[in-house]
């Protein structure tokens, strides 16, 4: 793991200004003030977001919308032509990746709660993104079997260097699926761009394994980036009460869950004793009590030097955004930014314009870039 020598100490934070308007505060810290950018709002739900090759974005939202941000503006008509998503409970229409070559081939990646007779499940689909509008939607991938429950989708996506897609599932609330590697729940897979199993993965040389899972063991993974130096790709899932993890991705690997675990049931009572086995991995990081932790991003722009290779990761319940400085595949730091703001992050972002993006989860939600407050 590249050892983030560089990288300066960031702590303390404070906030001054008015209370409400966002825009008009001045958050600060040891090394770095900044403040927040209001570029749209009014979104309902808002999960996911990417950035086009011309400078547009595109944004999910969880009720089945995808919707453009064009010159800074939220285009008022969602896009055409999208798949239909079940939404309810935690179901709905959830990430959206473009394809490596997408400035050529203009192909993007959705996924999305479905629903069927037999119950719901997490798909993903394929499709040309064409003047704001989805044509060749094709179904790539469908986390089998299905079940009756609304909730632990996953659905987090990545692409690594070598062009294969990185999908999550989670345990759909039925914590003993994480184990069994031939049920596709509580897990992550690894396919090509049509849907094939990749090279390399496990279940290709043992038939117990679903030929497409890469991981297993895992609880319901919402945070998935791609790091800088090492192209490993890293997670992070919700435990319980207790127990969120932050994973870097082994093929092969078994994350425990709900056989380890550093969090306990809804309950109060314990899942397991143990928090770990042989032949189980543990977790980078963990928090105990839980942030509920949504959106994850390594900062690699230049607006702020001082956070170069740190790692963001958004909270939903305790509504505030995760600074993890890093060391030789550890973490060293850890800071708790916009408390104040009382807002639950959903989706955290680099842009292309070295700031750092975020999505609110909420009825009325807004996209915020943070930019350095001179």
């Amino acid at each position: 793991m590249h050892s983030f020598r560089h990288l300066i100490m960031f702590s303390a934070l404070a906030l001054f200004g008015p209370p409400l308007a966002a825009e008009s505060q001045i958050f600060t810290s040891q090394e770095a003030n900044f403040r927040l950018e209001t570029v749209a709002e009014s979104l309902e739900h808002p999960w996911s977001l990417a950035f086009l090759p011309d400078g547009s974005m595109l944004v999910t939202e969880r009720a089945g919308r995808l919707r453009v941000i064009r010159n800074g503006e939220l285009s008022p008509k969602p896009v055409a032509g999208l798949p239909a998503s079940a939404v309810t409970g935690q179901g709905g229409l959830f990430d959206v990746v473009l394809h490596p070559g997408f400035e050529k081939n203009r192909i993007l990646f959705l996924s999305y709660a479905h629903r069927t007779s037999e119950g719901m499940t997490t798909r993903v689909a394929r499709a040309n993104f064409d003047k704001d509008r989805l044509e060749n939607v094709t179904v790539i991938f469908e986390a089998l079997p299905r079940s009756g429950t609304s909730r632990h989708f996953g659905a987090r996506m990545a692409f690594d260097a070598s062009g294969y897609l990185y999908i999550s599932v989670g345990d759909r609330g039925d914590k003993d699926r994480a184990q069994d590697t031939e049920d596709d729940a509580g897990g992550v897979h690894r396919i090509t761009d049509s849907g094939e199993a990749a090279p390399g993965n496990p279940g290709l040389d043992d038939p117990g394994i679903n030929n497409t899972l890469f991981t297993w063991g895992n609880r319901n993974i919402q945070g998935m980036s791609v790091h800088p130096i090492t192209g490993d790709i890293w997670t992070h899932e919700h435990g319980p009460r207790g127990g969120d993890e932050i994973n870097v991705l082994r093929a092969g690997t078994n994350y425990g869950w709900p056989e380890i675990t550093y969090g306990i049931g809804y309950s109060g009572l314990p899942i397991t004793l143990d928090t770990e086995k042989d032949g189980m991995a543990q977790p980078l990081h963990y928090w105990d009590p839980s942030i509920a932790p949504s959106g994850m991003a390594f900062y690699t722009g230049l607006e702020f030097p001082e956070w170069q290779g740190n790692l963001f990761v958004g909270a939903l319940k305790m509504q505030k955004l995760v600074r993890l400085k890093l060391k030789d595949r550890g973490v060293t730091e850890e800071e708790d930014l916009l408390v104040k703001l009382a807002e639950r992050i959903r989706d955290v972002r680099t842009g292309p314009d070295g700031a750092l993006w975020l999505l609110t989860d909420s009825p009325q939600g807004k996209v915020y870039r943070v930019v350095p407050a001179q």
